[in-house]
This record gives C-alpha cells, structure tokens and sequence, in this order.
C-alpha cells in the first residue's frame, strides 16, 4: 500500500492522503479580494487528487500584502469575495481548505513578479512598509518603520481577527507565514532583527513575537481545527537563521500545540546562495521531524510520484506539498495515484477519464454509461 495514499490527521481534521497544495500567490486580487481569477484556479487545484487545498498567502492587513495584487481577509469585502469561491469547491470537491495568513513586513509595497518584483516607492504608488527593524530588504531601497509596542499589537490583532474571519467562511485549517524573508520570519532573523528590546537579540527574544502571534491565533480559532506553521528552515547566509534555530522555533510551537511545520528555506536576504535541486529542502524538514516528533511537511522541487513517495515512506516528513508541479499537471494527484496504486476522490463526471489500465483510480469501476 501506497505511504502517500494512506490518510493522516491533524488535529480534527481527516485527510485521505498526504499531499497538500502548497499556497501559491496570483497576484491577481483587486484591493485583497479574490477575482474570477482565483475561481478558477482554486476550483481547479481542488480537483487535483491532493486532500488538502491551502489558498495564498492571505495577508491581515492592506500594507501587510506583498504587492498591490496580493490577496487579503482585512475587510467585508475581503470576506465576501470568498464566500462563492469556497461554496463552489464544497459543492465540487472532498479536498479541506487551508488558508496561509502572513504579512509582508518589508518585502510589502513590491512589483508583481512578472513586473519586476522591486520595492515601489511611496511617490510611485507604494506605501510605508514596517519591519522589526529599520532596515531595508537590499541596498538602495526606502527603509520600513521599526514597529513600536502599539504596530506590534496591532498586526497581532490583525491575525486574530482575519482567523475569525476564516472561520466564518468554513476554512477547515490556517497555516502562519512564518517563512520567506516576510514579518515574522523577519523577527526570527538576526539579518533582519536588529532590536535591543524583548524581541531581539537572543534566540528567545526572536522568537518572541511570532509565537505571541501564534498563541493568539491558536486561541481565535476553534479548537478542533488545526492550526500549522511554514518555515525558512535556513536563510542560506553566513550568520543568518538556521536548522538548528528551526528545530528550537518548532519544539517551542510545539508546547504551544502546533499541528504541523512546513519546512521550506529562504527569502530574508538578497544574498542568498540556494543550492537548488530535485527535494532540496526534505533534509532540513527531516531534521525538525526527527528532533521534534511535530508532524511535517517537505516542500521544494517535489515533483515525481516516487519521489514524494520516498520521502513520506521512509519517514523523512509526513506530507508533501506540491506547488509549481500543480501548475504544470493539476492532475498529478490522479497521476501519482495512477502510478502508486492508490486512490483518490474524483467527480462523477469525471470517472470516465480513468484509463481502461487503471481498475480503481477513483474507487470505483461502475459508470453505468450507455
């Protein structure tokens, strides 16, 4: 029996497999609401055979989002552009809906990538950014506000009230943005965290914040839903944030009641030297599993069906979670299932795609055509 295909839990919720689509920014919302744009591309990916969806990151308030497309849950409006998008993936899909909550911190006020992805400055349409500290992402860019006791409170209360917000719309699990280069990835960094207050300097200082951001969090939303954390598990820079600092975060969230860490790295300094290759973030997300017992998942170039297989089976992390891979084959939980010998949930009007190799894609033989 397929690793991959067998289920797992977190917390209260019930999965039938162990893949996740990894949230994946569109920059395609209009003042943080979601367009027609992110009907169709949650629709679909709920359909990927993956039994979990986890919409982008979802930032909690307006100069919190990463480029003036970034989606957001700040607002009614935020709130309502939603509600039709979720009750066509309930109608449609088995698939539970995580959401990504984050804010951008200095990375904030950006170019959409495919319009370059630098910093635009206030005069151009931009706004203020904030950080823990007064400094800039990369040389040359405006610096953000250091944020005093009443901004830090006030991002906090943001993150409570957008996790209430994701509970009225039905979002089965969130998941903090913890990872990136962005706010509290921000504050674990010693390249980005330069405070001499109760939030910097020392490893329990750093912390600091993002765990009162997560309490908070934990305490909105309701119990029975789980509540899990993505990572830079290495900022990749000499002096920076590393695995053995994640492994410390991790055993911290989990006092705190975690219920899962997606292990990714990254995204804090422009000097970044990242050794890409096929899995190469699954050691660092083996290495908090092993250290922690908190459940995981790997993330990063996970692209073959043997391959998530591999990780899952031989206890390297308990999930994967697929992004770019989903965008090229938003079928590939049907493929994987295909080539693994397992099953996945599929819509009746679809159950005569199953190729007449396969016996029991999606769990039944019987399409009573004629």
């Amino acid at each position: 029996m397929s690793t991959l295909f067998s289920p797992i839990e977190l917390r209260g919720l019930k999965l039938a497999n162990r893949i996740t689509v990894s949230p994946m920014c569109q920059y395609s919302a209009v003042d943080g609401s979601a367009t027609d744009w992110h009907f169709t591309h949650i629709n679909m990916l709920a359909l990927s055979g993956a039994a979990m969806f986890c919409i982008e990151a979802t930032h909690v308030e307006d100069i919190g989002r990463i480029t003036p497309g970034c989606l957001g849950l700040y607002s009614d409006a935020n709130e309502a552009a939603l509600k039709p998008i979720l009750a066509s993936v309930r109608k449609h899909s088995k698939a539970a809906v995580a959401m990504q909550l984050a804010h951008a911190g200095r990375k904030a006020s950006s170019q959409r990538p495919w319009e370059g992805g630098q910093l635009i400055p206030v005069a151009q349409g931009g706004w203020q950014t904030v950080a823990p500290s007064a400094v800039p992402h990369k040389d040359g860019e405006a610096s953000p506000l250091a944020l005093d006791d009443a901004g830090l409170k006030r991002i906090r209360d943001e993150f409570v009230a957008a996790a209430k917000r994701a509970d009225r719309l039905g979002i089965d699990a969130l998941e903090l943005h913890s990872a990136h280069g962005y706010l509290l990835h921000q504050f674990l960094s010693p390249i980005a965290n330069k405070r001499t207050d109760q939030y910097g300097g020392s490893l329990t200082n750093r912390m600091r914040y993002p765990l009162e951001v997560f309490d908070a969090v934990r305490a909105a939303f309701p119990d029975r839903k789980p509540v899990g954390v993505r990572v830079s598990a290495t900022d990749w820079v000499e002096g920076g944030w590393d695995v053995a600092q994640t492994i410390e975060y991790s055993k911290e969230l989990k006092k705190r009641g975690v219920d899962w860490m997606d292990v990714s790295s990254g995204g804090v300094s422009p000097l970044q030297k990242i050794p890409l290759g096929p899995g190469y973030q699954v050691p660092a997300a083996q290495a908090v599993r092993e250290a922690t017992g908190v459940t995981t998942m790997a993330v990063g170039l996970i692209t073959e069906a043997k391959q998530a297989e591999e990780i899952v089976a031989s206890g390297k992390a308990d999930m994967v979670a697929l992004a770019r891979g989903l965008l090229y084959d938003p079928r590939w939980g049907w493929h994987a299932a295909a080539t693994l010998g397992g099953e996945v949930t599929a819509p009746p009007q679809y159950w005569r795609s199953q190729p007449s190799t396969q016996k029991a894609l999606f769990g039944t033989t019987t399409f009573g055509a004629r």
